[in-house]
């Protein structure tokens, strides 16, 4: 069963006209990431707000028609078919990379333009396909980022504790072949396997100085950092979270100073254009607490295809064919696409890249340790 869920905000109809429908896939409940999903939809949201007030995409209202896809590929795979026959004029959203691909893969036979906002899995869509852009950059680059990082500062024996997943399977290639060359080595721990206890033992007797979550959020990432943390032989080891579990506040409160000096990555800029600075500000009003950048990603979004609204109208195969042409301001720098090989949807490739962590003196404030 598909969740129902509010269409967006009050105020859509200050446009004229009959509203534009725009499908969106967020991860709102359990299993999905939720905190993630509830940021993602907050961007959307304001953003959706600030296109009608300035007169809306093409002179009519932005409206979002929002399904929940609780991080199951089959039930976004369900909501792109039921979203299509509302009439959508495209599909937006998704953090989850497994579920975005789903979701691309669904949208693409039907000929339903989708905007990714999160998602960097770089396989989004078996074959090359003109209907499908994204916002996130791709794992590859991404995680090529993380791995420098680690080799800057000083790792070479990297353990990898993993789960069953394409996405986590792609990370621990993308590391290996990245590290190799350069000297390091990825060691693979299954958690299926070991406890974390466990874990604690095989990260001794492999001699690692560094490892990496490559798991799910809460579970089983919580209780291995736990552990490592309180393991005297393992006072010395970096752990890192290149997927980003850090970066919600269910981290730190579940973590505490536990969650600190943990790297992860961050699609953000330095700083933020003005734009962003203004969204920023509402965003932490709208949260109450600071906004992650799948915020961001979600405002960007929204930007994105109301310029698109704006330049090519509503028609499907139109906005499709938009994507090469569109460009615009967004809260992170200008948003423009293009194909980057390797990469089967239009791609934003000037994405920012962080490496940051929380700050060990202070777990609410970020520290920026690496740019790509």
């Amino acid at each position: 069963m598909i969740t129902q869920l509010p269409s967006s905000p009050a105020g859509a109809g200050r446009a004229d006209g009959p509203s534009v429908r725009i499908g969106v896939l967020v991860p709102l409940t359990r299993p999905g990431w939720a905190e993630a999903g509830r940021h993602l939809l907050a961007g959307l949201e304001l953003a959706v707000g600030d296109v009608n007030d300035a007169g809306g995409g093409g002179g009519r209202p932005v409206e979002l028609v929002v399904r929940d896809t609780a991080a199951d590929p089959q039930k976004a795979a369900a909501a792109v078919d039921e979203l299509a026959q509302l009439g959508v004029a495209a599909l937006a959203g998704e953090y989850h990379s497994v579920v975005a691909r789903a979701a691309a893969t669904r949208a693409d036979a039907l000929g339903l333009p989708f905007l990714c906002s999160s998602a960097v899995l770089d396989a989004l869509t078996d074959q090359p396909t003109d209907r499908v852009a994204r916002l996130s950059p791709p794992q590859s680059r991404g995680w090529q980022v993380y791995a420098d990082f680690l080799l800057d500062a000083g790792h070479s024996r990297i353990a990898v504790a993993t789960q069953p997943s394409v996405y986590w399977a792609s990370g621990v290639r993308i590391l290996r072949d990245h590290l190799a060359p350069r000297g390091g080595t990825v060691i693979e721990l299954d958690t299926r396997a070991l406890t974390p206890e466990a874990l604690c033992d095989e990260l001794v007797d492999r001699r690692a100085t560094a490892l990496l979550l490559l798991v799910g959020h809460p579970e089983p990432a919580v209780p291995i950092v736990r552990s490592v943390r309180r393991n005297p032989r393992l006072a010395g080891i970096r752990i890192g979270a290149p997927a980003g579990q850090p970066e919600f506040a269910e981290w730190a409160t579940l973590l505490g100073d536990d969650g600190a000096a943990i790297p992860f990555l961050r699609y953000l800029p330095e700083r933020l254009s003005p734009l962003g600075a203004r969204v920023e500000t509402v965003l932490r009003e709208r949260l109450a607490e600071a906004p992650s950048f799948v915020a961001f990603e979600g405002y960007d979004t929204v930007a994105v295809l109301a310029e698109v609204l704006r330049s090519h109208g509503a028609d499907r195969a139109r906005i499709a064919e938009s994507w090469p042409r569109v460009t615009v301001e967004g809260t992170r720098g200008r948003v423009e696409f293009s194909r980057t090989p390797g990469i089967s949807v239009w791609q934003w490739a000037g994405a920012p890249i962080q490496v940051v962590d929380r700050d060990p003196a202070a777990p609410g404030r970020f520290r920026i340790l690496h740019a790509g």
